[in-house]
């Protein structure tokens, strides 16, 4: 896992932003939207709200340093004993990655807080064929049964099945070699085998606690007679977006998932891991998942995120498209709990009309009320203050990791090329969240460091490397 040199830059520009107030019921919050003698105005006195929110979210570089430094030391201490800090740092036995010259037919499952997909992956040198068949989780299966839930993440390798024989006129018993990246806190025991340690993103299935999932798909795939896939490669979507990522750029040092959920991985030296120093590994380099979601030391949290049930989950609720609209939608008054409203913060946030139409437009949609200007003002500057205070806080994370990696290896990080790979959909869909992120490493950072990190997003990355490291594992494994 060689990482190479050269030197590069990104731009940037720096910004900053929890508070106390009264938990109303949602009937008197209704009442309060109404006052008016004469129209259906929302005239909510929101202006000390919204002082007071800006004064306790704000993001200053003191605490983004706190909390970098503190992410830190929370990898070392997850690095040195399982339990050992809010992070778990899962070893992931992904002790190789793509170096960009594979070719031929590939495969992956992927499931997420949100979508369920399958890939085929075509790759010949640089050029990426993808066929994706994609689904939404239905709500029920999410508190379901383990049986249920498999059985419809299995359902969709027919539909990749059929199409393949359909178009190409492959045989649907050819044997198959599949990645699954699965977006939850697992154990991992082998490259292909692991336990499920907790759900996450509203996920609660309660008989897949402790089950090894990969025992699970293929319980259901037995079920739907597709004994024509073999599970090499179990990762989380973190270790798959590296590997995608690194099979187009070999700089790739760590990965970010920013979407509906979010969490990191990086490419750890074996010897900086004391918790495993009896157990006689020998490879130099491996991959750790963070689960960073869990981080919560020094965060600015306000009693609306604390309405939020932060729970276990903290970072992760802060700064991921899961929770923006909700933390939003408990200060807007009432607004639809749903991850689909990141899409309208980003509009809203966006609309540069006079009389911020597009605000008025959605905020007369959720409501069911007509807004004054200034109210559509107000909405727009309390969203901004909820984006830039996440969007900043997971700035901080990834300097947190940058400078644990470069405090352990000189030279690592800051004197050479320095990938981020990003891939989800909050950050691939808000540029304003994109930008204040950016804005927190470079300031973090200054320019001199910032000059060898580069931020890229790499889209799809997550299947992609899932799918390339179901080959790599098949291969080692059949030379061992």
């Amino acid at each position: 896992m060689a990482i190479a040199s050269p030197s590069s830059s990104v731009t940037v520009r720096s910004f900053s932003p929890v508070w106390s107030i009264k938990r109303t019921s949602q009937s008197q919050l209704r009442m309060m939207a109404v006052r008016s003698s004469n129209s259906n105005s929302l005239s909510v006195s929101t202006t000390p709200i919204l002082t007071n929110l800006q004064h306790n979210c704000a993001t200053p570089l003191p605490l983004l340093r706190h909390v970098a430094d503190s992410m830190a030391d929370d990898m070392r201490a997850g690095l040195a004993v399982d339990g050992g800090s809010s992070l778990k740092m899962i070893l992931t036995y992904v002790d190789s990655l793509p170096t960009g010259q594979e070719k031929g037919l590939f495969y992956a499952l992927d499931i997420g807080g949100t979508n369920c997909r399958v890939l085929r992956v075509k790759l010949d040198g640089k050029d990426i064929d993808i066929k994706k068949i994609s689904r939404e989780i239905p709500a029920e299966l999410k508190t379901g049964t383990s049986k249920e839930l498999f059985g419809f993440i299995a359902s969709g390798l027919w539909e990749l099945v059929n199409w393949e024989f359909e178009k190409f006129g492959i045989q649907k018993d050819r044997k198959r070699e599949i990645g699954f990246t699965f977006s939850f806190p697992v154990e991992q025991t082998s490259i292909s085998k692991g336990t499920l340690i907790e759900w996450t993103k509203e996920f609660n299935i309660s008989d897949t606690i402790g089950e090894d999932v990969v025992a699970c798909l293929v319980e259901a795939m037995k079920e739907l007679e597709l004994d024509m896939f073999s599970v090499t490669a179990l990762v989380n979507d973190t270790v798959g977006t590296l590997a995608g990522a690194r099979y187009k750029d070999g700089d790739v040092k760590f990965a970010v998932i920013l979407g509906t959920g979010t969490n990191a991985c990086y490419i750890e030296r074996m010897k900086a891991i004391p918790k495993l120093n009896s157990q006689g590994h020998v490879t130099k380099d491996t991959i750790i998942n963070t689960e960073w979601g869990s981080f919560s030391e020094g965060l600015p949290l306000t009693e609306f995120d604390l309405g939020t049930d932060l729970g276990k989950q903290a970072f992760e609720k802060m700064v991921s498209g899961k929770y923006l609209g909700v933390i939003v939608s408990r200060i807007l008054l009432k607004m639809a709990e749903s991850e689909n409203f990141t899409r309208e913060l980003n509009e809203m946030q966006q609309d540069d009309s006079d009389d911020l139409e597009i605000v008025g437009s959605i905020l007369n949609k959720t409501f069911e009320v007509e807004t004054t200007l200034n109210m559509r003002k107000t909405a727009v500057k309390v969203i901004d203050t909820i984006v830039r205070r996440g969007a900043r806080l997971a700035g901080a994370g990834i300097v947190g990791i940058l400078e644990k990696m470069e405090q352990d290896s000189e030279g690592l990080i800051y004197g050479k090329r320095s990938v981020v790979a990003i891939d989800g959909s909050l950050y691939e869909q808000y540029p304003q969240y994109k930008l204040y992120l950016n804005e927190a490493v470079k300031e973090l950072l200054g320019p001199e460091k910032f000059q060898y990190v580069v931020i890229e997003q790499f889209h799809d990355a997550s299947g992609v490397g899932a799918a390339l490291l179901a080959d790599t594992s098949s291969n080692v494994t059949s030379t061992s």
